[in-house]
């Protein structure tokens, strides 16, 4: 698939067939995942694959926040992919000073394009994907045994999609971008 299918095609999937995921598609996909562009390429990303039906049962009961659809996404996941962060490298100096104004907050940046990466070479190996960032964070770290120089970033479900959802509506590039 080129760049721009697989841009164009990858959309935000909810309902997955159950179909198992074999480790070495996931394990690929994280290979793929790794050629994220980083500040001062730190590679702060790291993942944690959770296939075990007891371990994503508790998730739901446990730290999901009312309200939202993700129990229903988490339950059907295959593989749900707890994304972290190695704390306190990106965005500083090795003096331990930030390099931009905006102090630890290119963390979020790096991981954001690292979670778009992975989502995007599961699009490309003929899988789904939804980011997820609404659960009890703190809760879920600590159940999760997150080692203390990292930072639970976000959840990652990743499995066979059950249907090709239509691309919501974007805005135009006139909307988007200007010239100076």
């Amino acid at each position: 698939m080129d760049a721009q299918t697989c841009i164009l095609t990858r959309r935000s999937h909810r309902e997955f067939t159950g179909q198992k995921v074999d480790r070495a598609l996931v394990e690929k996909i994280i290979s793929l995942a790794a050629y994220a562009p980083s500040w001062k390429n730190t590679q702060i990303s790291r993942y944690t694959a959770i296939e075990d039906p007891r371990i994503k049962g508790d998730i739901v009961e446990r730290f999901c926040l009312s309200g939202t659809n993700n129990p229903h996404i988490i339950s059907t996941c295959p593989v749900l992919i707890a994304q972290t962060f190695v704390k306190n490298r990106c965005g500083y100096e090795r003096d331990g000073s930030f390099s931009t104004d905006r102090g630890e907050g290119w963390q979020f940046y790096d991981c954001g394009i690292a979670a778009q990466t992975l989502c995007l070479a599961a699009r490309d190996l003929g899988l789904g994907t939804v980011i997820m960032g609404v659960f009890d964070r703190k809760g879920l770290q600590e159940y999760l045994e997150i080692p203390e120089d990292q930072e639970l970033m976000a959840l990652i479900a990743l499995g066979y999609p059950a249907g090709q959802p239509d691309a919501p509506k974007r805005k135009d590039v006139d909307t988007l971008l200007s010239f100076r």
